[in-house]
């Protein structure tokens, strides 16, 4: 292989993930909307909405770790040398970033769905 084309990495996702790629996909692209959403009606970031979507963050860093070891059909203790453990520390992150996003999303829109409380 010569060149790295798009389409072929796109090719083994399908092939690997089947249908759930397009529901990641989907879920991405709504997370992510909804939180840059969610920052331009409030106008910034809530810091106690952060930290909690951090701490969930993390819970979804595994959850990533096992949806790779489920959808490849391994485990880590196959994982042969540096790239395939920096391979394993870029999903845990990615996984911590976009759920991170999405918990982030989620709050903001319930919060925003409820009336405004006068004091």
């Amino acid at each position: 292989m010569d060149t790295l084309d798009p389409m072929v990495f796109l090719a083994v996702l399908q092939e690997m993930m089947g249908p759930l790629l397009w529901l990641l996909i989907a879920v991405s692209v709504l997370g992510t909307g909804s939180c840059l959403f969610v920052l331009w009606r409030e106008g910034g970031l809530d810091s106690r909405r952060l930290i909690r979507s951090e701490l969930i963050g993390v819970v979804g860093g595994f959850a990533a770790l096992a949806l790779m070891a489920w959808v490849t059909v391994s485990g880590f203790t196959d994982a042969g040398g540096p790239v395939d453990w920096l391979l394993i520390g870029i999903i845990w992150g990615m996984g911590l970033v976009g759920t991170t996003i999405l918990a982030y999303a989620i709050q903001g829109l319930i919060r925003l769905a409820r009336p405004p409380v006068w004091e």
